[in-house]
């Protein structure tokens, strides 16, 4: 056995605490590079955490540009708004937090059961709005509740308000909270802030950029438990651009209540530059009501209504034009070579091969030159002529008078119809064209289809010899008209025919102007929707009066005036008016809009006694509408669409399809066109 001596066990510590020593050396130069690392090297970082938890940095919401008319009369603007949110990841107890904002706030039913839709469809960050039009003592009240209710946010700050209300709303659109779908898209905090809404629709959504404006900041220092402390500095935000509109405001209500309780739509221009003065599209919902989040009743009554107050009828309809196109076929006609003096005899019917057409006028008219066949819109003198020519050589003068185009206006949706030819049949259908096409098309009908505005341009350059161009924005740049391929000779013709259908004897004498010194010059037209069969007419063809709604011919009417010397058109478009209301049909409301832009105050006069008898102006008959609605309801209606433009744009779009579907008539001609004298 070895023994161990004092001098190797002296060694063997000598060693060990060498060891010993050399680990605690390294772990404490280890411990001090680390320290130096996070007090020197990331000193920042830590400190900026550490801030972070003190201090919250929160978005402002800029305020939104306002849209103003051609006189600066504000149509979308800002009000100032004490606002509640919830924000969804903060709270701890849903249903006791909204039983006392219930109880705060003095929430109906209605309200509270949009707010839990609101709340079950929202991603945790995304907050919810409970209310953005709250009185100081009801702001007060919750916000002294707020550290018993985690996750409800009081702010105060602005809210989109549209003062026209349901009278711009296809014009302008509407404001709402942004997607949750949108914000994972675009990763912008500023989507999630309380109180900030982006264009869902219309201007609103085109002109985004132009009206959103920069957000501001604001920097609040808090507790641990997130409760504020102070506020420390604040960088306001910028506001969005005013853009400024050619619409005329006072205009653009006035029509609004001028169509009544028609489904219809009506388009002002200057015909001196093609500004749009008025652009309206009736029934409409109220941009407000979307702005705010729109009810389940509302939705439900909006979009099952059967005048689809969901569509911009001005841009998304599409419409037989009817006889208002004769003006311009005529003026087709004298370039095609056609003597405006050669005469027609109209005996009612005209037998074309084995076909037999009929004109409006059964007995006939007997023998017109050009002029007199517009005033009296007789079909047989357009069938004739257009017979003789081929329709190939009107097509291009319908182009060049705006239908068919689509115009580059800031909208998102616009159909532009058809303006059809040979060329045009082969293609989309792989058929010859045949003489009974250009029948139909002669009179508006068959495969010719336009909307609204179309009309309203084409009256604009029949107005001036020009192909003005139309513009909403007043900062757009203006292109310059080129002339019509007519003489002023031909014009002339043309203008005086239609100063004859209204002033001369014409099937328009009800639009005859009130105003001392003014005439209006224009063309009706009536549009059939239905397909009458051989039994109804050998029983007697039913009146509009007792048809339904759908199965009513709609009324149009393109106008300008002065007759002499033509400052302002417009196209009307009434929907399955059927004149069956004569202060509600065309040539009427036509001569009113016109008054107005001449004499405003006999203009309002007769507006103020007709009025009463439609059961009010529009914002009116919408709030007796939802009432009568809210009332008639049995059980609860469904939840409101998460995307309520998305969906809108649904429910218009259908509605479109199927009026452009029912309005292609390709026997038109055989019975004649409907136009009332």
């Amino acid at each position: 056995m070895a023994r161990i001596t004092e001098a190797a066990q002296a060694y063997s510590f000598s060693r060990r605490a060498l060891v010993l020593g050399g680990l605690q050396g390294t772990a404490a130069l280890v411990l001090a590079g680390r320290m130096t690392w996070l007090a020197v090297f990331e000193n920042e970082r830590y400190r900026l955490t550490a801030e972070s938890n003190r201090v919250r940095l929160t978005l402002t919401p800029p305020r939104r540009g306002w849209i103003v008319d051609r006189n600066g009369i504000p149509i979308a603007n800002n009000r100032t708004a004490f606002r509640v949110d919830m924000i969804p990841d903060r709270m701890e107890d849903k249903e006791k937090t909204l039983g006392m904002l219930q109880q705060i706030l003095s929430l109906g039913e209605e309200e509270m059961a949009r707010i839990r839709t609101d709340l079950k469809r929202a991603s945790g960050f995304q907050p919810v709005q409970v209310s953005d039009k709250l009185d100081w003592e009801h702001f007060a009240a919750v916000s002294v509740r707020v550290p018993e209710m985690p996750g409800v946010q009081p702010t105060r700050g602005f809210s989109r308000n549209y003062p026209l209300a349901a009278g711009v709303a296809h014009l302008v659109g509407y404001v709402g909270t942004a997607s949750a779908e949108q914000y994972k898209k675009e990763k912008d905090p500023l989507l999630v802030a309380p109180g900030f809404k982006l264009g869902k629709d219309g201007l609103e959504k085109v002109l985004e950029d132009r009206l959103r404006g920069t957000p501001g900041a604001k920097r609040v220092e808090v507790t641990a438990h997130g409760r504020l402390v102070k506020e420390l500095a604040t960088r306001p935000d910028q506001p969005g651009e005013t853009v400024k509109l050619t619409i005329d405001a006072l205009l653009q209500e006035y029509v609004a209540r001028r169509l009544g309780t028609n489904s219809g739509s009506a388009v002002v221009i200057d015909v001196s530059n093609g500004d749009i003065l008025a652009m309206v599209s009736m029934p409409a919902y109220d941009p407000n009501s979307f702005s705010d989040g729109i009810s389940r009743n509302e939705w439900k009554m909006l979009s099952e209504d059967d005048h689809v107050p969901l569509m911009n009828k001005v841009l998304q309809g599409l419409y037989p034009p009817g006889s208002t196109v004769k003006p311009m076929n005529g003026l087709a006609l004298m370039h095609a070579g056609v003597d405006p003096n050669a005469r027609v005899v109209c005996s009612g019917a005209m037998r074309v091969g084995n076909g037999v057409f009929h004109c409006h006028k059964r007995g006939g008219h007997g023998p017109l030159d050009l002029k007199h066949a517009i005033m009296q819109s007789c079909d047989i003198y357009f069938y004739e002529m257009v017979r003789r020519v081929g329709y190939d050589a009107v097509a291009p003068m319908a182009r060049a008078m705006g239908l068919g185009q689509k115009f580059d206006l800031p909208f998102s949706t616009q159909r532009f119809g058809t303006v059809p030819d040979s060329a045009w049949k082969l293609k989309r259908y792989k058929q010859q064209w045949t003489v009974a096409d250009s029948l139909n098309a002669s009179i508006g009908q068959g495969y010719v289809l336009a909307n609204p505005l179309q009309l309203a341009v084409m009256a604009s350059r029949l107005a001036s010899g020009r192909e003005l161009i139309p513009r909403l924005i007043a900062d757009a740049p203006r292109i310059e008209a080129p002339p019509l391929a007519a003489t002023p000779e031909q014009l002339a013709i043309i203008r005086d025919a239609m100063f004859g259908v209204i002033n001369g004897g014409g099937t328009g004498g009800a639009a005859r102007m009130l105003v001392p010194g003014i005439s209006l010059a224009g063309k009706t037209g009536t549009a059939q929707v239905r397909r009458i069969t051989m039994a109804e007419r050998r029983s007697g063809v039913l009146k509009n009066a007792s048809l339904p709604f759908k199965l009513r011919d709609h009324a149009l009417l393109v106008c300008f005036a002065p007759a002499d010397n033509p400052k302002y058109a417009a196209g009307i478009v009434l929907e399955h008016n059927g004149h069956t209301i004569r202060n509600l049909d065309t040539p009427q409301i036509g001569r009113d809009i016109m008054t107005f832009l001449f004499d405003r105050k006999r203009a309002m006069d007769s507006l103020h006694a007709e009025e009463p008898t439609w059961g009010g102006d529009y914002r009116t008959r919408m709030a007796a509408q939802s009432a009568a609605f809210r009332a008639a309801q049995s059980a609860p209606p469904p939840e409101a669409p998460e995307d309520a433009a998305e969906a809108a744009s649904t429910v218009a779009s259908e509605a479109a399809n199927a009026t452009t579907s029912n309005t292609i008539d390709s026997s038109a001609a055989e019975r004649g066109s409907v136009e009332a004298d």
